[in-house]
């Protein structure tokens, strides 16, 4: 049984700060769907909030409510104690409440300052005034420590320096309210520890911070009150002093999670995936891609660590024949696929999971047994020799994988879009591995999805392995990444710069890795 987590009562707190936002009794529903019922949050000035739940459970809704992009049927938004509709964004940014967003919305050719301003230019005299925009930004750097250079390019930048710009944005409009979506998510651990020393800075100049994440352990690190929401109603409202990470995960699922632990080996000396002198340039000339060699063997998983847009995309393109690779060779088998198209390349054995679902898994607004057909129109069981759709054939097998690999959902006829994070990545893994294939890219497989989900999909990779699949496992969870591979290979700038025994790394050591630190210390 889940352990019992009380509130801390009233009478054991200090005197509580002033509420900045308050939501009272928040409902909001879809059709055939309560995504929040009943919800009261009260979010106050120089405190981190912490709001944890499974996908699904009505997160993004709330959200979404108080950043006015969705109107609640029940329930009100108070602002200093105020009723304050918000009719949209707009209205939520008057009131003073900024959302940074998971997946950054940066300009890549403008600059750190373009990017801060733009829709919200200061104006002099019927003029932009760049002079006040700079001025504003350089106050804005200095008092909350966010090291910002205005005239850098954003394209330039690392990931933590975009996240750095995109809260300078949030905070150039006016924000005492911040609504952080998952912001540890493509960070390293020593760029995390730098995001939570902004977010002390920005609570001890009375700032008030929303924390979305499904790392745990950092809420429970940054947090100084956690919301825990399940089936769109809050079930606690905890001091993280009084609970651990399992109790916390226990009260969002209701039972207990295994950890991404790959225990007994699986690997044999057979070589299923071997790359050699694989390098890619950018017109430019720079190396995206320079001299990738490795190998992955049957019933392994060989992780690959590093910091976003360090050419684990273009990897998985080259691997896959999205992309030509300027020299090297790719085979399957002992078999050179090097000239072969995707789908010959998925014929070959090998599946794929992609780093962004939205944009290169699934289509949101067809159906569950739709979904079910993309990248397997050659599939047997799905089509006939002519090349005709055996529909009642794929709806079978789409509610077969929906049972097998517990994509909850009302049935095959229903929307992909409707889906929690969750449950889509979930008919994506079930998709790929009921083709039986040799080899699985998988490019973050649990980014974004709950705890439930995630223990999900660690055990059909774990099962997969042990049936011989071989794995290339990409993903920004170092935990993950450490407890999953028998390999672990950390890629920078475009070069394999490290192959790791995961048995002997821990995420700070491969985080020096993945910054160029380790690198910079041994050439010292």
């Amino acid at each position: 049984m889940p352990t019992e987590v009380h509130p801390t009562p009233p009478s054991a707190q200090s005197s509580p700060a002033a509420a900045i936002i308050e939501l009272r009794g928040i409902t909001k529903r879809f059709p055939g769907v309560v995504a929040n019922r009943d919800i009261d949050l009260v979010v106050r000035a120089g405190e981190v909030h912490a709001l944890v739940g499974e996908n699904g459970a009505g997160k993004s809704t709330l959200m979404k409510v108080l950043y006015g992009m969705y109107h609640p049927e029940e329930g009100q938004i108070l602002v200093n104690g105020t009723p304050t509709p918000f009719r949209g964004p707009n209205d939520a940014i008057a009131a003073g409440v900024g959302m940074v967003h998971q997946h950054f919305m940066l300009a890549d050719n403008f600059t750190v300052l373009e990017n801060i301003i733009l829709g919200s230019e200061p104006q002099s005299r019927g003029r932009l005034d760049i002079d006040a925009a700079r001025s504003r930004i350089d106050q804005i750097s200095r008092d909350y420590g966010l090291d910002l250079d205005p005239d850098a390019l954003v394209e330039n930048l690392t990931v933590a320096d975009r996240q750095r710009v995109e809260i300078a944005k949030v905070l150039f409009r006016g924000a005492r309210v911040l609504i952080l979506d998952e912001p540890t998510a493509v960070l390293v651990p020593q760029e995390v520890d730098e995001l939570f020393e902004h977010l002390q800075e920005m609570t001890a100049e009375g700032l008030a911070i929303v924390f979305i994440s499904h790392k745990l352990d950092e809420v429970l690190k940054v947090a100084d009150v956690i919301t825990v929401i399940r089936r769109g109603t809050t079930v606690a409202s905890v001091d993280p002093g009084s609970v651990t990470a399992r109790q916390l995960a226990e009260l969002m699922v209701g039972s207990e999670l295994p950890k991404p632990d790959t225990r007994e080996s699986t690997v044999t000396d057979h070589e299923q995936l071997h790359v050699t002198g694989l390098a890619l340039a950018a017109p430019s000339g720079k190396p995206i891609l320079d001299d990738i060699s490795f190998v992955v063997h049957r019933g392994e998983v060989a992780g690959f660590a590093g910091v976003e847009g360090n050419g684990q995309s273009e990897l998985v393109a080259a691997l896959l024949g999205l992309v030509k690779p300027d020299s090297g060779t790719i085979s399957v088998d002992g078999r050179d696929i090097s000239n072969e198209t995707t789908m010959g390349r998925r014929n070959a054995g090998i599946a794929v999971v992609p780093e962004d679902r939205h944009r290169q898994a699934l289509l949101l607004a067809s159906p569950l047994w739709e979904n079910r057909l993309l990248g397997h129109t050659h599939d047997p069981r799905l089509f006939t020799s002519w090349g005709w759709l055996k529909k009642g054939a794929t709806v079978s097998d789409t509610v077969r994988i929906m049972a097998d690999y517990d994509v909850r959902a009302p049935g095959p006829e229903t929307l992909v879009g409707s889906l929690s994070g969750g449950n889509q990545q979930k008919l994506i893994i079930g998709r790929e591995l009921e083709s039986d294939p040799s080899i699985l890219i998988a490019a973050h497989p649990t980014r974004g999805v709950d705890v439930g989900a995630q223990a999900a999909i660690w055990d059909r990779i774990r099962a997969a392995r042990a049936k011989g699949l071989a794995t290339v496992l990409i993903s920004a969870d170092l935990e993950e990444l450490i407890g999953l591979s028998d390999v672990l290979y950390v890629i920078y700038k475009g070069r394999l710069v490290a192959k790791l025994d995961p048995a002997d790394v821990t995420p700070q050591i491969l985080g020096t890795y993945m910054t160029g630190a380790a690198n910079k210390e041994a050439s010292a």
